[in-house]
């Protein structure tokens, strides 16, 4: 990642499943073989992992396993989480149509991040397999630091020194952390959730740049956002 220059104070923050990748068709089988490992029957399909994503490793593990004991639940569900990496690290997930190049094109003018519930090494894991790292200026996680998304969007911006910022994503959870973190939300439409509310919606990925380019854009919205 590079370091940030001093006059990139405007920040885009990122969700990551749902926004700039989807990787569940990697994750099923990587989850699969290891439940199979640990001698339990449930098995992954790509749509229950996307089900799966924009929560919590609790949440997750208490919606998998809803009767089991919460320690055990949550330790099965890292170990999931540790296979997934392994595979995602080397050949990556897919990646949004255009995303790279929209990228590209923001890391210009703006502080970008990446903010989201997962697991330790998944953000690593983008970056990597899909050689997504020079894009971002910094990155965050539940996992790492034990915060509630909101609070790891304003982590970010605190740590950076950033003025004003907005948050992307593709969930109702995704805008209660914007909200939280008294920004903006813009609603990747193309993901995973529905949203009601959103203060701008994207259909796919290549508009977003279309929207910030607004001059009046971070001036307006940091100050006049939806609640």
């Amino acid at each position: 990642m590079d370091k940030m220059d001093n006059m990139k104070k405007n920040a885009i923050i990122f969700d990551l499943d749902g926004t700039l990748w989807d990787a569940a068709e990697t994750i099923a089988p990587a989850w699969n073989v290891y439940l199979e490992s640990r001698g339990l029957s449930l098995r992954m399909t790509p749509d229950d992992c996307r089900a799966c994503c924009g929560k919590t490793l609790t949440e997750i593990a208490a919606m998998l396993f809803p009767d089991a004991e919460p320690a055990w639940r949550e330790g099965v569900i890292e170990g999931c989480c540790d296979a997934e990496c392994i595979p995602l690290a080397k050949t990556g997930g897919r990646l949004y149509p255009g995303l790279e190049t929209v990228l590209e094109a923001l890391r210009k003018d703006y502080f970008l991040a990446v903010v989201s519930n997962c697991g330790l090494g998944y953000i690593e894991s983008f970056f990597s397999g899909n050689h997504t790292g020079q894009f971002f200026d910094d990155y965050e996680n539940a996992a790492r630091t034990g915060l509630s998304k909101g609070e790891n969007i304003r982590l970010v911006m605190e740590r950076n020194g950033i003025e004003q910022a907005v948050y992307v994503g593709d969930t109702e959870g995704d805008q209660r952390a914007a909200r939280q973190a008294g920004i903006p939300f813009i609603h990747a439409s193309y993901g995973y959730g529905q949203v009601s509310g959103a203060d701008f919606t994207v259909r796919q990925v290549t508009e977003l740049p279309v929207i910030l380019d607004k001059p009046w854009f971070f001036s307006y919205n940091n100050h006049n956002i939806v609640g």
